[in-house]
């Protein structure tokens, strides 16, 4: 992949997108990892206005560290950059509050949505207060493989610039943007937890494991333990995330019926 015409296509893409729509520029929500640095600097590049939003939520440290870190990288280096910090974590414990009590195991997993609902909400806030389109930071593993994110959350997006795009060509589009070296090193985290795991614990499978499962058309006879293990970690959360990356389904009435 030539990476510098790659990244000039995209901001390009963007640019023109931006003119078509009538929009003023930008937002863009921060987590520290290498989508939202890679995205919100091909944003930067178009020139537009670009809100980099940071949205702590029970936030690790070290996320929260390198978030600020590429914003102030950011609007060093492009003036057209500015930054709005949104503590939400007293409205994430008001939310949490106000809901009935419950042990049941789907809780978490519950609030684990709620919070990237919540952050969805916030850079939409800011979008219509400016006339500007949210940024989505979904790669192609994520979005249209394994369906790793938020429906309406994190998927809730204006725009999605890189969602054609493995993880690591993200990555490789990183260092030829000079993307600051703590988030090139970190490991992938959708930040949701209120705790260091990665995407990794959560999948089971690194993210060139899934690229290479999201590709594999060849004979399974021959593959190896561990690439059969990740070939069925991909297909079962292809299929139970079909409900994502599928359209909403509509009940057609029947012509019938109408009569």
């Amino acid at each position: 992949m030539n990476n510098a015409k790659v990244i000039t296509h995209i901001s390009d893409w963007l640019s023109s997108y931006a003119k078509k729509s009538r929009t003023n520029g930008f937002v863009i929500g921060i987590s520290g990892g290498i989508d939202s640095a890679v995205t919100s600097t091909l944003g930067a590049k178009t020139g537009l206005p670009l809100i980099c939003v940071e949205m702590s939520i029970h936030q690790d440290e070290k996320q929260v560290t390198r978030a600020r870190n590429h914003i102030e990288w950011l609007m060093k280096n492009f003036p057209n950059v500015s930054v709005e910090n949104t503590e939400l974590t007293p409205v994430f414990d008001a939310f949490v509050n106000a809901l009935p009590a419950s042990d049941r195991t789907q809780r978490e997993m519950a609030l684990v949505n709620t919070r990237a609902r919540l952050r969805m909400t916030t850079l939409y806030y800011f979008a219509a207060l400016n006339n500007q389109l949210v940024l989505g930071t979904g790669n192609k593993v994520e979005d249209f493989g394994i369906g790793f994110y938020t429906k309406y959350g994190d998927g809730g997006v204006d725009l999605s610039p890189i969602a054609d795009l493995n993880k690591t060509e993200v990555f490789a589009l990183g260092k030829e943007l000079e993307v600051i070296e703590s988030i090139l090193t970190a490991a992938p985290t959708d930040g949701l937890w209120g705790d260091d795991r990665t995407d990794e614990d959560q999948i089971g499978a690194s993210y060139p494991e899934l690229e290479w499962a999201m590709d594999f058309n060849s004979d399974e006879s021959s593959i190896s333990v561990r690439e059969k293990e990740v070939l069925n970690i991909y297909r079962s959360l292809n299929t139970a995330n079909q409900h994502k990356m599928e359209a909403i389904p509509v009940c057609e009435i029947p012509e019938l019926l109408r009569v």
